[in-house]
């Protein structure tokens, strides 16, 4: 009996692009299954309704991005260790008893820094610069896979407070890591101290890709990996969840 069709779709604003479609495409390809895959731009502030919309229409998953994964986390009815540690939603089921939520921001972390050349996190020291949920999620997986994580934000009492949270520590300056996690918006301002010492690390990895890419030239570096291999490993991680049958109980 073959599997019943995927109709999926990426929502977020800005969402015009992202490689999320092409991905998720070439997934359903190898797979050998059938389904759909759409980039639905969804502004802030809409995104209960049209998690609840889209289900409606019969949309069976869902990936979350900026900035809605926090929406997502409260509409979800039931989420997963990763989302409940970040707080934040990046993958939805939609189409079982309930709404489900994953987050696989912190396996596309983990992909990111491997496919740079970081191939053992644990015992490494690893900067991660933000306070988002995607922040958030690639801190909780990296300090569960053993990495010493620094946490640097540019509002420090936020960066306080989420340190204290997570159970990882600030960076301050003068502290050495051996690679940076950027989860930062395009073109954010840093810290004169803090761009010195990127501009010198070993490693560095831009969550962002495409047009929004910009931290490598912020730093005057050619060497700074963007996000794409981070996107690749999340959606991968997303794409299983989506073939998976819904949970129970």
């Amino acid at each position: 009996m073959a599997e019943p069709a995927l109709r999926l779709a990426v929502i977020g604003d800005p969402v015009s692009h992202s490689r999320s479609p092409a991905l998720h495409h070439g997934f359903l390809q190898e797979a050998g299954l059938t389904g759909s895959y759409e980039a639905i731009r969804v502004p802030a502030g809409e995104g209960a309704r049209a998690i609840d919309e889209l289900r409606g229409r019969g949309y069976t998953g869902l990936n979350v991005t900026t900035p809605l994964k926090e929406e997502a986390f409260a509409r979800a009815e039931w989420r997963d260790a990763a989302a409940e540690a970040s707080g934040s939603v990046n993958t939805l089921l939609l189409a079982g008893e309930r709404i489900e939520g994953y987050n696989t921001d912190g396996a596309g972390a983990l992909g990111a820094l491997g496919a740079a050349g970081l191939g053992e996190v644990r015992g490494r020291r690893i900067l991660v610069l933000g306070a988002g949920p995607t922040a958030r999620a690639a801190s909780v997986a990296l300090a569960q896979a053993g990495a010493d994580v620094l946490l640097w934000n540019r509002t420090r009492g936020r960066a306080e407070a989420l340190a204290q949270r997570l159970g990882v520590r600030l960076w301050t300056p003068g502290s050495r890591f051996d690679a940076a996690l950027a989860t930062l918006a395009p073109g954010a301002t840093l810290e004169p101290e803090l761009k010195t010492a990127l501009a010198a690390a070993p490693l560095v990895v831009d969550a962002n890709y495409g047009p929004r890419f910009t931290l490598g030239a912020a730093l005057g570096r050619t060497d700074v990996c963007d996000g794409l291999a981070m996107l690749t490993a999340g959606a991968r991680a997303s794409f299983e969840l989506f073939r998976a049958p819904p949970r129970r109980g």
